[in-house]
């Protein structure tokens, strides 16, 4: 049974800003959806940004870490040498039962380092992946991975695809998940060696597969999943992420070249808050990180505290709705998880 008020296991220390936006981000989603709150970091940074919030009716603790884990710092030797860190403390919490998920803005590899570590993997599973939800012309898309895991075998790009099936399916209620291979062409033969086996491994499955998808195919509702390895879904995420901002900044500049333009702006409006709105990363707050016995939200290290509030909200909806038992559910279920890994590969080779 999911409790009715999930507590939250946060990382104020995580990300480019730490509490000042980490903190005011975890209240308003707390606000929002009845959640509570424990806050891991450095105690007196954290009572210094909640000083200035309103958070009288918010059940909030707080749990003392005294170390940070930088972005650029390698996760073995956060496992190794930080054991007080703010992102290994949030999930040891979680694994004690003290909370319910984590959510953290930090060092994505050393999230996924210390999840790994703490909660475990779902059994069958090799790697956990992070998956990014984008929006499509005809409604959200998972892209998985997005900077978990950037050197990947075929087998692991195949299990991040039945990840993703049974995420989209018990989550975002898609009834058969089309699922596509990012690459650089249509035919079954293009892009490199990695991708034409993830291809042939992919059409043994039983996967709704679909074949290639190319990179302007990602908002037109070709795929539900398109499955990459985290080097180029990172590298891909980024982009579309640079191109947003850098499109809203060249519409300013247009805008206020003429009275026209500005007029023009002024009657279209709404329906550019609305677009705005749809492709904002921050509207989804961040990437699950699927394949944790738990879990485990990961946002960008520039998350602002809509982003963060947001994180927090899908963290509180996953719980709420199990959803961390039904992608175990229906991997259990699914065949593919034990066919499609590493001690199955020889047994492929002969199929």
């Amino acid at each position: 049974m999911q409790p009715a008020k999930p507590r939250i296991v946060v990382d104020a220390m995580g990300g480019d800003f730490g509490p000042e936006v980490v903190v005011p981000g975890a209240l308003s989603a707390a606000r929002k959806d009845n959640l509570n709150l424990l806050l891991v970091g450095n105690e007196q940074e954290i009572e210094k940004a909640l000083a200035s919030q309103k958070h009288k009716n918010i059940d909030i603790e707080i749990a003392h870490a005294p170390e940070v884990v930088g972005m650029s710092e390698k996760p073995s030797d956060v496992l190794r040498k930080k054991k007080n860190s703010s992102i290994q403390v949030a999930f040891s919490l979680v694994r004690e039962g003290k909370g319910q998920g984590v959510v953290s803005a930090g060092n994505s590899g050393a999230s996924l380092a210390c999840g790994m570590f703490t909660l475990g993997r779902i059994k069958g599973v090799e790697r956990p992946a992070l998956a990014s939800i984008l929006p499509s012309e005809k409604g959200p898309v998972i892209l998985i991975d997005v900077g978990a895991n950037v050197e990947c075998k075929s087998y692991h790009l195949v299990q991040f695809g039945l990840m993703a099936d049974v995420f989209a399916r018990s989550v975002l209620h898609v009834q058969k998940p089309k699922i596509g291979i990012l690459t650089i062409g249509e035919e079954d033969d293009k892009g490199n060696n990695l991708v034409r086996e993830t291809v042939k491994l992919f059409k043994m499955s039983s996967l709704n597969f679909v074949g290639n998808i190319e990179g302007r195919d990602f908002f037109t509702g070709k795929a539900d999943v398109i499955v990459c390895d985290g080097f180029v879904g990172n590298v891909s995420l980024k982009l579309m992420e640079g191109l947003a901002i850098s499109l809203f900044k060249i519409l300013k500049e247009e805008v206020n070249k003429s009275w026209l333009a500005r007029l023009g702006f002024l009657l279209g409006i709404g329906a550019l808050k609305r677009f705005s709105r749809r492709i904002d990363y921050a509207e989804y707050g961040g990437a699950p990180l699927l394949g944790l016995n738990g879990i485990g939200i990961v946002c960008h290290g520039s998350s602002n505290s809509k982003a963060i509030g947001n994180a927090v909200l899908m963290a509180g909806e996953f719980i709420r709705n199990g959803a961390n038992q039904l992608l175990i559910d229906g991997l259990g279920a699914n065949k593919d998880i034990s066919i499609f890994g590493k001690k199955a590969l020889p047994g492929l080779a002969s199929r």
